[in-house]
Parts: structure tokens; C-alpha cells; sequence
């Protein structure tokens, strides 16, 4: 095999789906069913506890280095996903609101984005307008079925466990920033 070869990125994506995925500038994400498995864990103080994918949140910082701009929109809010989030870089977030329909609205109109320039990833009915709205949606394999019968995608990955980052990946491959940001981690010695 030679070095060229090895750099060739090995994910790929039905080129249909990327021609519908290019030109987001903006990726919504819920965070129940997306960004976690969907499980609320509760201490015995009734503190919530929650996992998240390392895998996503290398996903997320991907969209921030290739100019996406990932917004958190999620109907709890709790000091677990506002550390998570903080730890990330995330800058735009909404957290405490199941009317997710306004508040993408307005981000977009903060941002300097329009609706065509926009994607979602979501997995129940809070997020369902909002994935109507933008030219591209998508959905972890246990979203409820009206979520997945209206999305563009549905991920291989579980939510919580790599959906997310599913998700990041088409994106950047659709807007051809993929091959540019894996590039650097490739080691530059000769592989033996």
C-alpha cells in the first residue's frame, strides 16, 4: 500500500445525500437521543447524570474548524451538559425550551444563516419543525418514528455512542473539509 493510498479517507457517503448536505453552514442538535443515549440516570440526591460520546464531541469541535457552527437546542437544561458543552468551545446553545422552532429562528437570524443553510439532528417531536425547516435532517436509529421517516439520513451509530458524529462527518465531507482536516493525523513518516 502506498502512502497516497493509506491517506485516502475510508468513509464515504452516498453521493445523493452529500449533494443534499452541501452548503450547511449551521448543524442544530438536540441532546436527549442524540448527544446521549436518551437515558436519564439520577443519583439517589436526584442529581442527573450523563454520558456523553467522545467520539461526538470530537465531531462537534470538527464542525467548529471547518466553519459550521454547532447550536445546542435541548428541552433540559442541567450542570452536567452546560460543563460538557462549555468543555467543547460550543458557543451558541439554548437550553430549558421544547419550542425549538423560534429559538433556531432566531440563531439563524443571529448568525447571519438562512434555512437552506441549515441542518438538524434530532430524535422526537420538540425537534421535528425545526428539521422540516432546514435543508438537511438527520436522526439516530431510535429516534420516534415520525423523526425517521421525515429525516435524510439515519445514522449507523446509536445515539450517544457515535450518531453525532455520524452526522458531523457527512458534513464535513459534503462541504469538503473531511479529507482536509484528517489529513494532519496522518503520521508523515513512510508506514512500514
Amino acid at each position: 500500500m502506498n502512502n497516497q493510498t493509506f491517506k485516502t479517507p475510508a468513509l464515504s457517503f452516498a453521493p445523493e445525500l452529500l449533494l443534499s448536505a452541501q452548503g450547511i453552514r449551521v448543524a442544530f442538535f438536540d441532546v436527549d437521543g442524540v448527544l446521549t443515549d436518551g437515558g436519564l440516570y439520577f443519583t439517589e440526591q436526584g442529581e442527573t447524570i450523563k454520558r456523553f460520546s467522545t467520539l461526538d464531541g470530537h465531531g462537534l469541535k470538527l464542525l467548529q474548524q471547518a466553519g459550521i457552527t454547532p447550536v445546542i437546542i435541548s428541552g433540559r437544561d442541567s450542570k452536567p451538559l452546560r460543563h460538557r458543552l462549555n468543555a467543547l468551545g460550543i458557543m451558541h446553545m439554548h437550553l430549558g425550551s421544547e419550542d425549538k422552532y423560534p429559538v433556531a429562528g432566531q440563531f439563524l437570524q443571529k448568525l447571519g444563516f438562512e434555512w437552506h443553510q441549515a441542518a438538524m439532528m434530532g430524535d422526537d417531536w420538540p425537534d421535528l419543525a425545526v428539521m422540516l425547516r432546514c435543508a438537511f435532517s438527520c436522526a439516530p436509529q431510535s429516534a420516534h418514528m415520525e423523526i425517521k421517516t421525515r429525516a435524510h439520513y439515519l445514522t449507523q451509530a446509536a445515539a450517544g455512542y457515535g450518531a453525532a458524529r455520524e452526522f458531523c462527518d457527512l458534513l464535513l465531507i459534503a462541504n469538503g473539509q473531511y479529507a482536509r482536516l484528517l489529513d494532519p493525523h496522518f503520521c508523515t513518516q513512510s508506514i512500514a
